[in-house]
C-alpha cells in the first residue's frame, strides 16, 4: 500500500506511519535505505548496562559507537523468517482509546498462539501503559519477545511522513521511557532491540542512541497491512517478497490494521508449505553466518 487514503483522518494516518513502509520506502526519512547488516553474533547485552532486558544477541556497535542496524538474517538458504508486529500507540492517543478506539489486537495474538508462530512484538511505551494486561501476557509467553518501538511513537529524524519529531538530544530518553513503561507493566522477555518509528533515522541519531546498547531492527519485507481493507493483498504481498532470513513488518493495532489477523492465517500455512520455519528476531541475529 503505497499511499494512504485521503479519507483517513490525519491522526489515524500518523498513528501507524511509524514503522510503516506502506507510508513510503523502507527507512526513508533520515537514511533512504535500511542497512542490511549480516547477523554477526556478539555476546548478549551486558546485564549491568540494561538490567531489565532479557539476554539476547546484539550486533557490534557501528563506527564511533553508533547503534547498529539489522534488516534481515543471513541469506544462507536456511528457510527461516521472522514475523514482527508493531504495537503502535502515540503519546497523545489516550482520549481516542477512552472513546473506544482499539489500538490492540487480541485476536491476532490468539491466532499466533493457535498457529504456534513465534514472533517479535515492537511495542511503544504508551501501548504498554494502555494495555498492561495484554503487554504482560505477551511478555510472559515463550512464543514471543517484546522489543522497543519508542515511548511516544514520534519520529527520531525529519522528514518522516509528517510525524511529530523527538527533539535532538532526547532520543535515548524516549527509548528508556518505553523500557520503564514495560517494567511498570510487568512485561517479561524484553529484548535489547529497537525499531525507529517510520524506520526513519540518520547517522546523528544512531550515534546518539549508541550508549543505549540496543540493536535497531528494520525489515526487508513490507506487508502493507496498514489501513488495508482486505487480507488477501496483504498476504500476497508478503508471500511474494519473503526470502530466507527475512524480517516482515506487520502491525498489532486493530483500528488501523484490521486485516492483519486474517492475513496471518493465509501467510503462515503457505510459508510452512514452502518449507519455512518461523523464528523471532533474536534467532536471526543470534544465528551468525553459516
Amino acid at each position: 500500500m503505497r499511499s494512504l487514503s485521503r479519507s483517513l483522518a490525519p491522526a489515524a494516518a500518523l498513528a501507524l506511519c511509524a514503522g510503516l513502509t506502506a507510508c513510503g520506502s523502507s527507512g526513508k526519512g533520515g537514511d533512504d535505505k535500511p542497512r542490511a547488516v549480516g547477523p554477526a553474533r556478539t555476546a548478549p547485552a551486558s546485564p549491568s548496562a540494561s538490567p531489565s532486558l532479557s539476554a539476547a544477541p546484539t550486533l557490534p556497535a557501528g563506527p564511533g559507537g553508533a547503534m547498529p542496524v539489522f534488516s534481515h538474517g543471513a541469506r544462507d538458504g536456511r528457510k527461516r523468517v521472522a514475523l514482527t508486529f508493531d504495537a503502535d500507540m502515540t503519546s497523545d492517543q489516550g482520549p481516542r482509546a477512552a472513546r473506544g478506539e482499539r489500538f490492540d489486537n487480541p485476536g491476532l495474538i490468539a491466532t499466533l498462539r493457535t498457529l504456534k508462530v513465534p514472533a517479535t512484538v515492537f511495542m511503544t511505551g504508551r501501548w504498554a501503559e494502555q494495555y498492561p494486561d495484554e503487554a504482560r501476557s505477551i511478555g510472559a509467553d515463550p512464543l514471543f519477545e517484546v522489543a522497543n518501538h519508542s515511548y511516544s511513537h514520534h519520529a527520531f529524524t525529519t522528514p518522516c511522513y509528517g510525524l511529530p519529531t523527538v527533539p535532538r538530544g532526547t532520543a535515548r530518553a524516549d527509548v528508556e521511557r518505553a523500557f520503564a513503561a514495560f517494567r511498570t507493566a510487568g512485561v517479561e522477555h524484553v529484548v535489547p532491540y529497537f525499531r525507529f518509528p517510520g524506520g526513519c533515522h540518520d547517522d546523528a541519531t544512531l550515534r546518539e542512541m549508541g550508549p543505549a546498547k540496543v540493536t535497531a531492527v528494520q525489515w526487508d519485507v513490507i506487508s502493507g497491512d496498514a489501513f488495508a481493507k482486505q487480507a488477501q493483498p496483504v498476504a500476497a504481498q508478503v508471500l511474494s517478497q519473503v526470502k530466507p532470513g527475512s524480517v516482515v513488518v506487520m502491525h498489532c493495532t486493530r483500528s488501523a490494521a484490521p486485516t492483519t489477523e486474517d492475513a496471518v492465517k493465509k501467510i503462515v500455512p503457505e510459508l510452512r508449505a514452502r518449507g519455512y520455519e518461523f523464528v523471532r528476531v533474536s534467532d536471526l541475529v543470534g544465528a551468525g553466518p553459516s
